[in-house]
């Protein structure tokens, strides 16, 4: 794998689901990525659901889509709180509208629904938040991870090997080396 080079930014907020974040953190690391961790607030840090501290390198209001090739966006409840920023929602808007990689886990998908980025895509989610993707416009299918075109989706955490390896194999495609 090299994407040596290829810009990744991860959002954060407050109740982040650890293992969402940090799987695809490393691994995109480790696959030669520049992972950014893009929150409300540079410099702040924030406590996943069991207290595990995430600092944000950028504030979403200080970035543009322009500045990453895809935008990751782990669960837990942080995305219900990510969506109440519109620097954040906008972020993903744009990311979504120049066809960047937008790829969001079990809880994630709560801010593509703030976003508009659902709409007539296939998706899947956690079940709890089913309806939700549904009433924004995406197609629902239970599985373990759902590519539509430049959106890449997960139900949970057990999913993270399968919405990881997607989505290098996507950036893969888009960057060959």
């Amino acid at each position: 794998m090299n994407l040596k080079g290829v810009r990744v930014a991860i959002l954060v907020e407050q109740q982040y689901q650890e293992m969402e974040l940090w799987y695809p953190l490393y691994r995109l690391r480790e696959a030669g990525c520049l992972v950014t961790l893009v929150g409300p607030e540079a410099g702040h840090t924030y406590a996943s659901k069991l207290g595990y501290p995430a600092k944000a390198d950028k504030a979403a209001a200080a970035v543009k889509a322009d500045d990453f090739d895809a935008i990751v966006i782990p669960g837990g409840f942080a995305p219900d709180f990510m969506r109440r920023h519109e620097a954040m929602v906008q972020l993903v808007r744009a990311a979504g509208e120049q066809g960047k990689v937008l790829a969001a886990i079990c809880h994630g998908p709560w801010l593509l629904c703030s976003s508009g980025g659902l709409k007539g895509k296939k998706a899947t989610c956690f079940f709890a938040i089913k309806d939700d993707v549904i009433n924004a416009g995406a197609s629902y299918t239970d599985a373990e991870v759902v590519r539509d075109g430049n959106l890449i989706t997960s139900r949970k955490p057990d999913d993270l090997p399968a919405f990881t390896l997607a989505i290098i194999q996507t950036l893969q495609e888009r960057f060959p080396r």
